[in-house]
């Protein structure tokens, strides 16, 4: 798709965008209308002022002092119409970032993961935040600047031809001329911002990933490595910004050359006009101000073009972003997963991330309600996989998944994902307060429910001691918290909700041997009576599951409980003796 194309694409969908609020549109541009054409009277009351100003002692005074009250009147008018035009503007631009900036987050919640895991976070954040700024300023120039520009000059044309056709006919030949360089830097700017545009996330999202990870940075001493990568980014940006801010900067000059050779025109014909007899001194005035006021627009809108390719393609990429392929949309039909038993089943179940990579294939596990179910095996033979399928974080390729006989796929996600309560390795806390993070699952639940479950977790120690208490603030990820606390929290979370279905994914690999042991006790109590999914590489804490499923390569190699897979000899038993050898 070419350029041009993907500009016509793009322009479209903003207008489909601005179609929403045509009130503020047409109220715009009738106070434009109107700004427009009081701005242009003027020059007629000026002119008949100078032509009452014969010569000395020929001076109208009461027909200049009646000029001067209607001009005063004028410019009020056109200050009020000015402002209520930019209010107008202002209003629909905010109000289209708005719906534009919501409908991107709305994107985002709907995406398949696969989308997130192959795009860098601080990428997806400059699109949402950085691109649609620079979209919502070249708009609101466009707005403002763009419709006046073209009624003014619409309407300098008109009085020009009521006054005098001859000299209009030379402004008008010269003309095209500055149509002809706005245009051609137009199509080399948008090229070149674009590129900015692109370049700009990608600094951006090295920026995300360096503040984010800094501990990790400075802990391998990468901080040069990290330096020479954000200076070659910086460089390609410079490189690209330098080269759009040029060609932008340029047709101002451009353009006002060209004006210049329209206003010279007008003055040496008019002149000539003047001496001639064929109009009066104060008629060349006002032709001379029509002149000034007919080429002003031409260096605004080349100013609005420019800025209109920036907002375009920065415009391109968030509509990118929303138009991304949302993961499998729920059937009309999806039943809701009532009274759930837990009895979990996978049926013939093939997957993989990348078509060319088979991961799981011909997977088959059937789970009944309240057994405890242990997933081991090496890194990369895919535990953690089974749990993204089970939560339906992804959609199997073959086969199916069913819980209590009813297909994942035939129910809705959130009643699926409200029956599961999940536990991972990596903590997740929003800014907030430590009560928020806790209820997140349980909104409703009492201070005293907060409480049982904090003590159940072994987290109502910490708390106490944190100088608010439940209500302490805690920054993005928990902020100043420990892992080991944070993991605590986490768990707590669960705790409250209590689903019939639990996911332990290393749930306890930041805690400390002897509150592990507290909370296995405290897991041991939440599992009974619940299907429960333990992925562990320590494999002292899967002991009591009933079932320990051992993968190798997205298969199942082994299945039984610890005392019969180490009287096989196995794998499980090599894996065993391999963390407790002596």
């Amino acid at each position: 798709m070419t350029d041009k194309t993907g500009q016509r694409q793009t322009l479209g969908k903003v207008l489909h965008y601005i179609k929403k609020y045509w009130f503020y549109l047409a109220a715009s541009i009738l106070m434009a209308t109107v700004t427009v054409a009081l701005t242009l009277y003027l020059p007629i009351l000026t002119g008949r002022v100078i032509d009452l100003v014969i010569g000395k002692g020929q001076v109208d005074y009461t027909g200049v002092f009646e000029i001067l009250k209607k001009m005063a009147v004028i410019i009020a008018l056109t200050a009020a119409a000015q402002w209520i035009m930019n209010v107008c503007n202002n209003k629909m631009t905010y109000r289209i970032v708005q719906d534009i900036r919501n409908e991107a987050f709305r994107r985002i919640e709907i995406l398949p993961l696969k989308y997130i895991d192959a795009h860098s976070y601080g990428e997806v954040v400059s699109r949402v935040i950085a691109d649609v700024d620079q979209f919502a300023d070249g708009l609101l120039m466009g707005f403002t600047q763009f419709f006046t520009g073209v009624i003014t000059i619409l309407g300098t044309l008109g009085f020009m031809l009521s006054v005098n056709v001859a000299i209009t006919g030379v402004v008008v030949l010269v003309t095209p001329l500055s149509f002809f360089v706005a245009g051609f830097i137009a199509k080399k700017t948008f090229t070149m911002f674009k590129l900015q545009s692109e370049t700009r996330g990608e600094q951006t999202a090295l920026i995300e990933e360096m503040i984010g990870n800094q501990k990790v940075v400075q802990a391998f001493s990468h901080e040069d490595e990290a330096l020479e990568e954000f200076d070659e980014i910086n460089g390609r940006l410079q490189d690209c910004s330098l080269r759009a801010i040029f060609f932008s900067s340029i047709t101002n000059p451009s353009t006002r050359f060209v004006n210049n050779l329209v206003y010279a025109g007008v003055a040496v014909t008019g002149a000539v006009y003047a001496i001639r007899g064929g109009i009066s001194v104060g008629q060349l005035s006002c032709f001379l101000t029509y002149a000034n006021q007919y080429t002003k627009p031409f260096n605004e809108i080349s100013g609005v073009v420019t800025e209109l390719q920036n907002a375009l393609a920065c415009a391109a990429r968030i509509f990118a972003l929303i138009e991304e392929e949302p993961q499998v949309p729920e059937k009309p039909d999806a039943a809701v997963l009532h009274d759930v038993e837990g009895k979990v089943d996978l049926e013939n179940v093939d997957f993989s991330y990348v078509p060319e990579k088979q991961l799981i294939t011909d997977f088959n596990l059937s789970v009944q309600p309240g057994q405890r179910v242990a997933i081991v095996g090496p890194t990369g033979c895919g535990k953690t996989t089974v749990i993204n399928l089970l939560m339906r974080f992804y959609d199997v390729n073959q086969g199916k998944i069913s819980v209590d006989g009813a297909d994942i796929r035939e129910v809705t996600r959130k009643s699926l994902r409200a029956n599961y309560g999940m536990v991972l390795q990596e903590t997740w806390l929003k800014a907030g307060t430590i009560r928020d993070n806790i209820v997140m699952g349980k909104p409703e639940a009492t201070e005293e429910e907060i409480i049982a479950a904090a003590k159940a977790s072994h987290a109502h120690s910490f708390i106490k001691r944190l100088p608010q208490g439940y209500d302490t603030l805690i920054g993005e990820d928990g902020g100043s918290l420990s892992q080991g606390q944070k993991q605590l929290l986490c768990i707590t979370r669960v705790m409250l909700c209590l689903p019939p279905m639990l996911i332990l994914d290393e749930a306890t690999s930041s805690i400390d041997t002897r509150t592990e042991i507290r909370i296995q006790q405290a897991f041991a109590t939440m599992m009974k009576g619940r299907t429960s999914f333990i992925v562990a590489h320590r494999l002292s804490t899967i002991r009591e599951a009933d079932v320990i499923l051992v993968m190798k390569d997205g298969n199942i190699i082994e299945q039984g409980s610890h005392e019969t897979l180490l009287a096989r000899k196995g794998f499980y038993a090599k894996l065993y003796e391999s963390q407790f050898a002596s």
